[in-house]
């Protein structure tokens, strides 16, 4: 269980970095993408940029992924 914690908080710690280190660049993050979708529906796949779907569905889970990996190694490192 103490494993579990401490990858999600590895994750969460990540998630948080890339999406503060997204939105300084300008790029959509998924906050950003339901707003949009809210608004336009289905739609709103053909309002983003190739940018901002490379980062939402495949930059995204790689860096949550590496998150998930990092939290992994910290508690293998501890215990």
């Amino acid at each position: 269980m103490l494993r579990l914690y401490i990858i999600g908080i590895a994750i969460l710690i990540i998630a948080i970095l890339a999406n503060g280190i997204i939105i300084k660049l300008g790029i959509n993050s998924w906050y950003g993408f339901i707003e949009l979708m809210s608004k336009q529906g289905l739609s709103a796949f053909n309002s983003i940029s190739i940018i901002d779907a490379l980062w939402l569905f495949i930059g995204y889970p790689i860096v949550l992924g590496l998150g998930y990996w990092l939290g992994d190694k910290i508690y293998s490192f501890i215990f």
